[in-house]
């Protein structure tokens, strides 16, 4: 429907009186040719009205659309702090044809993406329906701006937030302010990921008086006999399993590596005292950056990192005699329980793997 075919009475008088504004502005107007300027100026095309100029029903439909795009936005923020509370970041989910996907990184992406596009839907609608749609032509001028042209810039100003209606809208103002008010609180919601503090967390381990100390590969509980003068066994302690939820967190401080010395071959007075008949443990995380120890060289009793070559001596205490790491590595005093079984007597004294700052 062009502009000529709508009856003058159904056009709202505000928007008349814009439109003979704007038509001094060269709507419509064609300048001709001269000698002093040779390329004639086609001028701009007649305005046409939209439906929500006409009729204030297809303005309240627009209105409502985009109040509601608003209100999906701020459904989609709570979805998101909600996802990332209440689902557990090891939980996945089968979404075709992408396969098994983690359902918090699915959820977090799925919202963030629906908050983000429904506040740019909604103000995109807004501008192309209720906001006014009327090309402005304006001379070229000097970059200073003059004091007349300040006070233009003021004056468009105001009419712009005149014809975005945003006073008379107040169903869109109040939904746009909430969405932008929340949804910043999904960046804020992020920030839970830098805490909460670690607390002690670092310095136990399952260990404790009694607890036994189980074969890795065999998930049976070790003997003195299971232990080869010169060989090397990984252990675990008693009751952690693979299927454990929390198992590749409490391992990550637990491993242990077994080593059978002769007794007269370790030098440190202390590490003596917390073995049993030349066996002794310590743990398996390296204290440089908590790989795990593997490789052992029983001529020497040297264990090496493989992953920054830190070098331990297994009979002196597991002290640093090459590499980067920083201090021994922990060892976990053992004993014999009534059965004949290799138990712990303690936890670990310090705590195992890399040094932290709160460690003192």
């Amino acid at each position: 429907m062009s502009s000529q075919d709508i009856p003058e009475e159904n056009v709202p008088a505000e928007r008349a009186s814009d439109d003979h504004a704007h038509a001094e502005h060269g709507h419509g107007a064609v300048a001709v040719a001269d000698e002093q300027n040779p390329f004639a100026d086609p001028g701009l095309p007649p305005h046409e009205h939209r439906i929500q100029d006409i009729d204030e029903r297809a303005a309240k439909r627009s209105e409502r659309l985009v109040a509601m795009l608003f209100v999906l936005s701020m459904v989609a923020t709570v979805g998101f702090i909600a996802s990332y509370v209440a689902i557990p970041n090891d939980k996945s989910v089968f979404v075709f044809p992408l396969g098994h996907i983690s359902a918090l990184n699915f959820a977090l992406g799925m919202t963030l993406g629906v908050a983000l596009f429904a506040i740019g839907a909604g103000a995109v609608h807004w501008a192309r329906t209720l906001m006014s749609d009327v090309e402005i032509a304006d001379e070229r001028h000097a970059i200073e701006a003059e004091p007349e042209v300040k006070a233009k810039v003021l004056a468009d100003f105001k009419q712009g937030a005149k014809e975005s209606a945003l006073g008379r809208r107040k169903l869109i103002r109040n939904t746009m302010f909430g969405a932008l008010a929340l949804f910043p609180l999904s960046g804020v919601m992020l920030l839970r990921d830098l805490g909460p503090l670690p607390g002690t967390k670092l310095r136990h381990t399952l260990w404790s008086k009694g607890k036994l100390l189980v074969n890795m590969n065999t998930n049976e509980p070790l003997r003195p006999s299971d232990v080869a003068v010169g060989s090397l066994t990984f252990a675990k302690p008693e009751g952690l399993e693979v299927s454990d939820e929390d198992f590749q967190k409490e391992i990550a401080k637990s491993a242990l590596m077994i080593i059978r010395l002769q007794p007269d071959n370790i030098k440190d007075k202390q590490e003596l005292e917390w073995s049993y008949d030349g066996i002794v443990a310590f743990s398996k995380i390296c204290t440089h950056v908590g790989c795990p120890i593997s490789l052992y060289e029983q001529q020497t009793h040297h264990a090496l990192c493989p992953c920054h070559q830190s070098t331990f001596d297994l009979s002196d205490g597991a002290r640093v005699i090459f590499g980067p790491a920083g201090h021994a590595l922990p060892q976990l005093r053992i004993g014999v329980n009534a059965e004949g079984y290799l138990e712990a007597l303690s936890d670990f004294e310090v705590p195992v793997g890399p040094a932290f700052w709160e460690r003192g």
